[in-house]
């Protein structure tokens, strides 16, 4: 008979066995080599500036999974301080910007992954995303998020002290989430290093879901922590997004997600509470999501594609005579690209070829585009990606940001 669904044994099994596990572990080892790669023709400074694009891509795309997201324009404004007048929309702004906070703070403190499994992480990321919401709307429920329950109020960071239902799946009652937090933790953060920590990764991110630790914000906890978790395995971090793959994977994610809610299915699905097959297909879901991203961003990155990228952007700049953009631009910023640095404005005035008046000119102008960035008025300058050439340098990375900027001027 299986367990108490109230028991720590209800989360078995936690990882696939042996057998079931090998095809698993060879796509896990794909990942890892083809991660190594994208990481490795991008070792430096693209990293800096991709990264914060994909921050703010993450928060739509996990935003909108929920449901409910500001557009990729209304995020824009926020991170420059403009939030709307309507109370929803601003309401929706400023999560897509805690969101976007939550991910830099975990990057930028560097845990461990066995750090990431402790249950006091768990909270704490659930406390960094929601803590300004239970301040500025006296603690109301701050999304809509898939699933969730009635309960008008919660607390960041606080388990839940109330019984659920998503859906079909009746999550375990609240007295026990403490025991299988600790289980989940010491089972997932002690996984072999390696390939098995990636098959963990996916294996941990539907049983905190099935869980259900918080009254909300589940959802958009576990897709934090598993980001957290395949940045801190090395996984070629700030240079693809596992949650683009599962905004976009058509509703496929939570079916399979459903999927491994069920209890075991005969005497041949492994010996825990839960499906072992179906936990082998969402990890096998997943890791094709995570693959499918490095092998997409591969060819977004590709040198030689950026170098016609640059040339098409600048030949269409050229050819509507709006913002002074010139084909000269073109080595100096590929190069950029290329080398992944920085270098000082003379620098990059030399290698356009062009007059010292005529070149700072079109410096000013690559800034005020924002295909170059700079840290001074006067300091050295880095490649760009503005959300309005993104339809030419990074085309399908975010569909929607590039009918947003067609739409709008930021």
């Amino acid at each position: 008979m299986a367990p108490h669904l109230n028991a720590p044994a209800a989360l078995e099994p936690l990882l696939p066995s042996t057998p079931r596990a090998d095809k698993l572990l060879e796509k896990a080892h794909d990942l890892r080599m083809e991660a190594a790669r994208l990481s490795g023709a991008f070792p430096g400074g693209v990293h800096t500036e991709l990264g914060r694009l994909l921050r703010s891509m993450n928060a739509y795309y996990s935003n909108k999974i929920e449901g409910e997201h500001a557009s990729p324009l209304q995020i824009a404004q926020a991170l420059l301080g403009r939030f709307s007048q309507e109370a929803e929309t601003a309401r929706l702004q400023h999560l897509a910007v805690a969101h976007m906070q939550t991910e830099r703070w975990l990057h930028e403190s560097s845990p461990l992954p066995a750090d990431l499994y402790a249950a006091p992480t768990i909270r704490s990321i659930h406390s960094h995303l929601f803590s300004p919401w239970g301040h500025e709307d006296g603690g109301r429920r701050p999304s809509g998020e898939q699933g969730g329950t009635n309960q008008a109020t919660y607390s960041p960071g606080v388990l839940r002290t109330c019984d659920v239902v998503i859906g079909r799946h009746v999550a375990p009652g609240w007295q026990s989430l403490e025991a299988l937090l600790q289980r989940w933790s010491s089972g997932y953060g002690t996984a072999r290093p390696g390939e098995m920590q990636i098959v963990a990764a996916a294996a941990a991110h539907h049983r905190l879901l099935w869980m259900h630790p918080f009254v909300d914000g589940n959802g958009r906890v576990a897709r934090l922590q598993t980001l957290a978790v395949m940045q801190s395995l090395d996984l070629a971090p700030g240079l693809w997004s596992p949650l683009r793959g599962l905004a976009r994977s058509g509703g496929r994610y939570y079916q399979r997600l459903g999927d491994a809610d069920q209890l075991r299915l005969d005497d041949l699905d492994g010996q825990g509470s839960l499906s072992e097959r179906m936990l082998v297909a969402w990890i096998d879901f997943f890791l094709d999501v995570w693959l499918g991203e490095v092998r997409f961003m591969q060819r977004m990155l590709d040198r030689q594609e950026m170098l016609g990228r640059l040339s098409a952007l600048l030949a269409h700049e050229a050819q509507m005579g709006k913002r002074g953009l010139r084909m000269e631009a073109l080595r100096p910023l590929h190069y950029l690209f290329v080398t992944q640095g920085s270098i000082t404005r003379g620098d990059f005035a030399r290698m356009t070829g062009l007059g010292e008046r005529t070149a700072t000119t079109l410096i000013g102008k690559l800034l005020g585009a924002g295909l170059l960035l700079s840290d001074s008025p006067r300091g050295a300058v880095r490649f760009g990606v503005p959300m309005d050439a993104l339809r030419f340098l990074l085309p399908n990375l975010w569909p929607e940001a590039e009918a947003a900027a067609c739409r709008s001027d930021l």
